[in-house]
């Protein structure tokens, strides 16, 4: 005699498990095939940003508004990962009592499709996703939030030091810098 409840649980188990196996099934087999054309090209594009990897230190300074600056100590690691296809990127500001005041994790990787870098950062329990234009000796990218529109944009200096600004302008008003860092390539 069949147990009911045993062929409720099988015919419940196939029918939730039943997609979710086939996605991974297909993940699994998309993982043992040979790169495409998209992948040798998205890994290409990647070779523009090589010159970040590293460990990068140096000072930041932010401008909130009125009173004084805020001297922080800013570090960027930065790792190639999944063979080349994308950064990944963490920063942290330490301020002189050893507090973090700023934390960010975010990924660069290129779109074959759109022919695009994609930049997506998270920090504090947000979420951004935006497009990062590659410059000859760095990057820019930025977003909007309300009126107001934020620009990054880092430069590689002549000998070799990361250099970034953030400007935020609101409105019409011109754009003002709120952000200052000069990072040094770590041994």
């Amino acid at each position: 005699m069949t147990n009911i409840p045993q062929i409720a649980f099988r015919h419940l188990f196939r029918r939730a498990l039943g997609p979710a196996g086939l996605v991974l099934f297909g993940l699994a087999l998309a993982a043992q095939n040979p790169p495409t054309k998209a992948t040798d090209a998205q890994r290409e594009a990647m070779r523009k940003l090589s010159f970040l990897v590293g460990r990068w230190k140096g000072p930041v300074t932010v401008v909130r508004g009125p009173g004084e600056p805020l001297h922080l100590t800013q570090t960027e690691n930065i790792e190639s990962r999944l063979d080349g296809l994308v950064l990944l990127i963490e920063g942290k500001s330490t301020a002189a009592d050893g507090s973090a005041p700023f934390e960010a994790l975010a990924t660069i990787a290129f779109d074959e499709a759109t022919h695009t870098y994609r930049f997506r950062a998270y920090n504090e329990g947000h979420y951004l996703d935006t497009e990062l234009s590659v410059l000859s000796d760095g990057f820019s990218w930025g977003f909007a939030a309300g009126p107001a529109h934020i620009v990054n944009t880092m430069h590689l200096t002549g000998k070799g030091l990361w250099q970034e600004t953030t400007e935020v302008a609101v409105g019409d008003n011109p754009a003002r810098k709120s952000v200052e860092m000069l990072l040094d390539r770590q041994p």
